[in-house]
């Protein structure tokens, strides 16, 4: 059984050539990357636009650390278009794509309650209503669990505001009903802040993680970015997602960080999150991406990066460092043995190295933070955990495919896998500075064990991971990325589009919403509204 590799076939080290985009006319040309004065650029020119060069990291050194977490993946057996040998061409998925869908977005409408300057869906800018119907989503839904070998597992309702979608609880009910593991909703958290018991009727629909839009602690950041006041919403919100019968809703926090705006609050931020870890899961920095055209001027002015993530926290906060975020893939061969050993394919972020960075930190009773890497050699464990997963034979993996018909007991399971796990990979555990109260040895065994759930369930429910993922611009796009991408977009024609093809690129999103779409005008007419 083929699984999700341990290589990958990315060009390393710089400088190097990539394919890119022209800001401009959105055609494919060629791009070099390359070092200058310890920053990353991009550089690139058009034939009829003329050069471009934008700052693609921050920090050449953390760029190639990143790169030696490079995985492709499985992609997807039945893709719904052919392969193209102009990506991001003919999009949709293609036989040549490297990753499967991880997480699916699915826009309800690009309607909203609020008209942010930084948004990828606003009505009022484009002048049409996307909003497919009920049965429409529901047949895109459809074709994302039809994903093979890995069915899509996690949904993300996005838009525009999802939650002015006139139909979004059976919508979030029909989720749970084909069932999606995960079913998340991206929200401003206005309704969850003004309309009493909404976050109870949200958790009841089936909605298991609610993605909310949070800039700042400070009012200005919100007027900057938002264009209106919003603190005293979101912590409305937030309280309101954590009043829910039995456990709070789980929420991640998702800021949008703009150079010069609110780089200065991302260890605030975290903070925040860990004060509040009784709701908060998560925190999902996002990079500010240019869809528009900008001035270079205001694009040096305000690009902020993956790497500048990782110094802002590590500089305004006492307990992370920039090397304690590694890129998202590096969880990569967990999924990899998990999928080695019980004979199916798993869940694999394989995303592009320089997508994003992401760290677990433990937080005790008394609110210490621990990263993970404190009392893990993550290089030692998913190290062996590859060379085991490669050679498919090794005394470990033997001994895990055969637990299921010797065992009988899931008691006498777990102590058959722990005591593998032990011999193989403890030597990669720090016992001594594992902080009291987590039981390391147990969550990493239930990752590769059976196999039964998808492998960083337990690892996301034990822990908070904070990360950053930075999504791409015609400024800074490279197509290697979109090749890798693992979140993807459902849209209604059948095909499955990679995030950044959908809003950053091409752009698919404009193709889209204008085939599916009625004129604005036309919309406030049958639905008797001066506004959206």
């Amino acid at each position: 059984m083929a699984v999700t590799r341990s290589r990958s076939e990315l060009k390393t080290g710089l400088p190097k050539e990539t394919q890119s985009l022209c800001p401009e006319c959105k055609k494919v040309i060629t791009a070099r990357v390359f070092e200058e004065n310890g920053n990353v650029m991009m550089e690139k020119e058009c034939n009829e636009h003329g050069k471009f060069k934008d700052r693609y990291w921050s920090d050449a050194k953390y760029y190639l650390w990143a790169e030696k977490y490079a995985y492709d993946g499985d992609g997807i057996t039945n893709p719904r278009t052919q392969s193209t040998t102009d990506c991001p061409g003919n999009c949709g998925l293609c036989n040549e794509h490297k990753s499967h869908t991880v997480l699916a977005n699915l826009d309800l409408t690009n309607r909203c309650n609020l008209q942010c300057p930084v948004c990828f869906a606003n009505a009022n800018a484009s002048g049409y209503v996307y909003e497919p119907s009920y049965d429409e989503i529901v047949k895109m839904m459809e074709n994302l669990r039809a994903n093979r070998p890995v069915t899509t597992p996690a949904i993300q309702f996005s838009g525009g505001e999802p939650t002015i979608y006139p139909r979004f609880f059976d919508v979030v009910s029909k989720a749970r009903e084909l069932g999606f593991a995960q079913v998340q909703v991206a929200t401003n958290g206005i309704k969850l802040a003004n309309i009493p018991n909404y976050a109870q009727k949200m958790k009841d629909a089936g909605v298991q993680t609610v993605y909310l839009q949070f800039d700042g602690l400070k009012e200005q950041n919100y007027i900057d970015a938002r264009g209106k006041p919003l603190l005293k919403t979101k912590l409305k919100a937030i309280e309101n997602l954590r009043n829910t019968k039995g456990k709070p809703l789980s929420t991640v926090l998702v800021p949008t960080i703009i150079n010069g705006v609110n780089d200065d609050q991302c260890g605030e931020i975290l903070k925040f999150a860990i004060e509040n870890r009784d709701v908060i899961r998560c925190v999902n920095f996002q990079p500010v991406s240019f869809t528009g055209r900008i001035s270079l001027e205001e694009l040096e002015a305000q690009r902020f990066t993956i790497a500048d993530l990782a110094d802002r926290l590590e500089e305004q906060t006492d307990f992370v460092t920039k090397y304690d975020f590694y890129p998202v893939p590096f969880v990569a061969p967990i999924s990899y043995m998990a999928s080695v050993v019980s004979g199916k394919h798993k869940v694999a972020f394989t995303s592009h190295p320089h997508c994003g960075v992401a760290t677990f930190l433990y937080i005790d009773e008394d609110g210490k933070v621990t990263p993970i890497n404190r009392f893990v050699d993550v290089d030692g464990l998913l190290g062996k955990m590859n060379e085991l997963g490669d050679r498919a034979s090794g005394f470990l993996a033997q001994v895990l495919l055969k637990v299921g018909k010797k065992v009988k007991s899931e008691e006498s399971k777990k102590k058959t896998v722990l005591k593998s796990f032990q011999k193989h990979f403890g030597q990669f555990i720090d016992h001594d500075k594992i902080p009291e109260g987590l039981n390391l040895d147990e969550i990493i065994t239930g990752l590769i064990a059976t196999g039964e759930r998808d492998p960083l369930s337990d690892f996301t429910w034990k822990l908070m991971m904070v990360g950053g993922m930075h999504f791409q611009d015609a400024y800074n796009y490279d197509i290697e990325r979109v090749k890798r991408c693992v979140i993807h977009y459902a849209v209604p024609d059948g095909r499955i589009i990679p995030f950044c093809a959908y809003n950053g690129g091409p752009t698919y999103r404009d193709e889209i919403e204008k085939k599916y779409s009625v004129p604005l005008d036309e919309w406030k007419r049958t639905h008797k509204s001066k506004s959206v």
